[in-house]
């Protein structure tokens, strides 16, 4: 059945109302301007624990996720990202959730692991919302074969390799949440670790030599998301998400996507990705415990020239539902 007017004109009040709320969020991104060292994804609103521990919270069973990533197809030496998440409540302790996360990035010479364990606490501050305290602290494995460059003269800089370069992680997140709406804030890593520094390599490798090291310090990667789920009708959902990631000294990143939901199976949607990319995205709920998601993104700079674009495909196990709560699938 179909929203009457007066319905209809009350779902637009609350679109308005979010999007003055995510408006608010990016006229502080204004306030900031070294690269973007974290990975990016596409479908992130189902990616969400990786970036925020308080995300686990919100669940009220147990996850298993996994997601890869292919990007910038036929371009060598581009990123090539993997990810898997474990997140479950904590026994009969509702208010509690542990998890794991591990994510492995390959990005030219350089191959990057690291491994977190994740702990939120959760807070009934409303009569439909929960407030997640996240945290998560675990290790980072930085390697980096220079053997894998094709360096026309290469120099001192390229003997020695980077071998299992142990740094530790910790982050913090807050996620607030109810059965429609959900917002966060996260810094995935409060120290400002190593990593390989694609950039200086390519300056020595033009000739400008007497640069340093060829691994720079990570900046804070500060993240903002929200969503919300209107019912447009009794077989469709509609969610417009967000993300804004905020590095000091690299341009602002900014996604906006917009999702449906029909008959509670069929995902489809689409995303922009800010000076960056057009992406279209489908995912399917196979059974009440598997989902499967699909992402290709374009990208709307120069280096779509040299490559076919980015691919990612993820999977998401929920096991243990417990049915008492949500009747229906959340969206996020």
């Amino acid at each position: 059945m179909y929203k009457s007017a007066p319905q209809v004109l009350g779902i637009m009040n609350n679109i308005t109302k979010h999007i003055l709320i995510l408006s608010f969020i990016l006229l502080i991104g204004n306030h900031w301007t070294h690269a973007q060292q974290d990975p990016q994804y596409t479908q992130y609103m189902y990616n969400t624990q990786v970036i925020n521990p308080g995300y686990i919270g919100s669940k009220d069973n147990t996850s298993i996720g996994l997601l890869g990533r292919t990007q910038w197809i036929n371009f060598e030496g581009a990123p090539k990202t993997g990810t898997l998440t474990f997140s479950t409540p904590l026994g009969y302790m509702e208010s509690m959730a542990i998890g794991a996360s591990l994510v492995h990035d390959e990005i030219g010479p350089s191959i990057e692991t690291n491994f977190t364990v994740d702990y939120a606490y959760s807070l009934k501050v409303s009569e439909i919302g929960k407030l997640s305290f996240g945290v998560k602290a675990g290790v980072d494995v930085l390697d980096v074969d220079f053997s894998r460059l094709n360096v026309e003269n290469p120099g001192d800089v390229f003997e020695t390799n980077i071998d299992s370069k142990l740094q530790p992680q910790f982050g913090l997140g807050l996620y607030y949440f109810t059965d429609k709406f959900y917002a966060g804030a996260s810094l995935p890593n409060v120290f400002k670790t190593k990593h390989f520094d694609s950039a200086n390599i390519d300056d020595i490798v033009n000739g400008n030599q007497g640069l340093g090291e060829t691994t720079a310090a990570e900046e804070l990667h500060w993240f903002f998301i929200s969503g919300y789920v209107f019912d447009l009708s009794e077989n469709v959902k509609f969610k417009p998400a967000t993300m804004v990631k905020l590095v000091a000294g690299a341009p602002l990143q900014w996604d906006l996507s917009a999702n449906f939901l029909l008959q509670e199976k069929i995902t489809l949607g689409a995303a922009y990705r800010l000076n960056a990319a057009v992406t279209a995205m489908a995912g399917f709920q196979v059974s009440d415990q598997l989902f499967i998601g699909v992402g290709y993104d374009y990208q709307t700079t120069k280096i779509e020239t040299y490559s076919d674009g980015s691919y990612e495909v993820m999977f998401r196990f929920d096991l243990f539902n417990n049915v008492g709560r949500i009747v229906t699938p959340r969206f996020f």
